[in-house]
């Protein structure tokens, strides 16, 4: 659809990486710059507040993700060019899917308002790259966050990762109103690896105040009350082994022995 103006919506689904500025993309970094309007949660507005001068701004709060993508599907087709930012990757955990939902609900043609997707270092890659190698093997990502996915569904996620023996990232491990997922979490994995699994714990990646904690999965539950919503949990899987205080995956089961 053409804009009475003549100007035809776009939308960039921007992943704005981990948060320090050297690590936004080249491509994330054009998109903002040509967009007439930037949408996000306030947090990630604030963090890129540096590029955006003479941008319409909308910056809504965590939980208006739908909110957000129906102000920004609604800009695009009044012929604006938007970018939706995430933090991390757009499409891990971020804006893409609320985005792609408010367009199949409208009936979008695919084509008119245009939509591209700039990826960003995911908060997992950050994580691992501050741990040393924990994601060298096959590995899953899981949010225990439970908001629009029934307990019972991570549980099974869980045992399906517990036995395929995977590397296992948590998303969304803590927040004040969960406090008990994680442990929950926790005495899953321990019945499928043992309890000196090394995991990795990592608060506000490649950001000011940054945080890492390395332990096991037996004693994660002492350094669960440090575990937050900013916070990834990468839990080994039967090969993961720590060495010089980095947690490191060796690239096949083969080499646990010679790595060692």
């Amino acid at each position: 659809m053409t804009t009475a103006s003549g100007k035809t919506g776009k939308i960039h689904l921007v992943g704005l990486g981990p948060g320090d500025a050297q690590y936004l993309a080249p491509a994330a970094s054009q998109a903002l710059a040509e967009s007439d309007v930037i949408v996000g949660f306030r947090a990630y507005i604030q963090q890129i507040e540096g590029l955006t001068a003479g941008k319409d701004v909308v910056s809504m709060e965590l939980g208006q993700e739908l909110e957000r993508a129906e102000a920004a599907v609604d800009s695009a087709y009044a012929g604006n060019t938007v970018a939706v930012v995430s933090s991390g990757d757009a499409g891990i955990y971020g804006m893409s899917g609320p985005v792609f939902r408010v367009l199949t609900d409208r009936g979008w043609d695919g084509q008119t308002p245009m939509v591209e997707t700039v990826p960003g270092v995911s908060a997992m890659q950050a994580a691992a790259a501050v741990l040393g190698s924990p994601l060298m093997q096959d590995f899953c990502a899981i949010s225990l966050s439970d908001l629009l996915t029934p307990w019972a569904k991570i549980r099974g996620r869980l045992e399906a990762a517990g036995q395929g023996d995977f590397v296992v990232a948590l998303y969304n491990p803590r927040s004040q109103r969960r406090q008990t997922q994680l442990l929950e979490a926790r005495e899953i994995l321990l019945k499928h690896r043992p309890g000196d699994t090394p995991v990795g714990i990592v608060g506000d990646a490649f950001r000011p105040g940054q945080r890492v904690k390395i332990t096991s999965l037996q004693d994660l539950e002492k350094d669960a009350e440090s575990v937050d919503m900013v916070t990834i949990v990468v839990i080994g899987n039967s090969t993961t082994y720590l060495h010089s205080g980095k947690v490191i995956t060796p690239r096949g089961y083969e080499e646990k022995t010679r790595a060692r």
